[in-house]
């Protein structure tokens, strides 16, 4: 399904459609391992070549996250890590940035308790472009699906190596923005992607849809983003980034003085796979 509407990811993808090349999706929690040091983070990821941005909800029990997202959402919220802040976060990005797309990761429970007309009317404020919320099937595309479709919202979809065609076609009735391939059965950050099982699961995603297909999970280095570009429409990066920044931590858990510049320097580093 095409959306009715225009978002940056739409003109992201449409734009490197022309340049011959997939996007570098990146993901990082919000607030992780402070507010102000993830807003720099965040700010900086475009100029080290991030072409859309991830941010993760922080919560307390994720379904779909392995141990190093699992331990980045810890960190947030005992730093007092918010949905209103993480909404204030991508407000705070905007000022300097209206091109980038930010999509928001997570899971429906803070939306939930948030409300989700209101969360809606300030996401769509604050510049958030798509949402991938893991556990809300098409099932329950009522609870919020279809709602941030009309508020002007992408709505993307997680698919698996285990999602039946049938049950893919369910999937992409109302998907937008893109569809995101997990190319792992199980958690983040714990296996890597096999390629060639990639590509013929992206092919067989592209006999149903027309949009974008981003692939995560599995992906860890610039030699893995490279192919995962060769076969899709982008490789997204997550646990790969959450270790770089927790490596970047003193015994407290506070942020070093170089832990922005590693990160943003891996990022650099993981982006030159989509570009070579």
């Amino acid at each position: 399904m095409s959306a009715s509407f225009e978002t940056r990811i739409d003109r992201k993808f449409a734009a490197l459609k022309k340049e011959g090349r997939a996007a570098f999706i990146s993901f990082l929690t919000a607030g992780d391992p402070d507010l102000d040091t993830s807003l720099k983070i965040i700010k900086g990821l475009p100029d080290a070549g991030a072409d859309i941005i991830e941010i993760g909800i922080p919560f307390s029990d994720p379904m779909a996250d392995g141990p190093a997202i699992q331990a980045s959402s810890g960190r947030a919220l005992s730093r007092g890590q918010t949905l209103s802040k993480t909404l204030g976060m991508v407000a705070d990005f905007r000022i300097g940035d209206d091109i980038t797309p930010i999509v928001l990761m997570g899971y429906y429970n803070p939306i939930y308790k948030y409300g989700v007309e209101k969360f809606l009317v300030d996401a769509k404020k604050a510049g958030v472009d798509g949402l991938i919320i893991v556990d809300l099937p098409p099932e329950e595309e009522n609870e919020l699906c279809m709602p941030a479709l009309r508020a002007g919202i992408n709505f993307i979809y997680l698919t698996a190596p285990t999602t039946t065609d049938a049950r893919l076609g369910r999937v992409l009735e109302h998907a937008s923005g893109f569809v995101y391939y997990v190319s792992i059965t199980g958690i983040t950050g714990t296996r890597s992607a096999n390629v060639d099982d990639v590509a013929k699961a992206v092919a067989r995603i592209r006999k149903q849809t027309d949009l974008p297909v981003a692939v995560g999970f599995g992906i860890n280095t610039a030699q893995a983003v490279k192919e995962i570009a060769g076969v899709a429409d982008a490789a997204v990066v997550g646990s790969a980034l959450v270790n770089t920044l927790q490596a970047g931590l003193d015994g407290g858990g506070n942020a070093t003085p170089t832990l922005v510049e590693d990160v943003l320097s891996f990022a650099s580093e993981l982006a030159s796979g989509v570009r070579k």
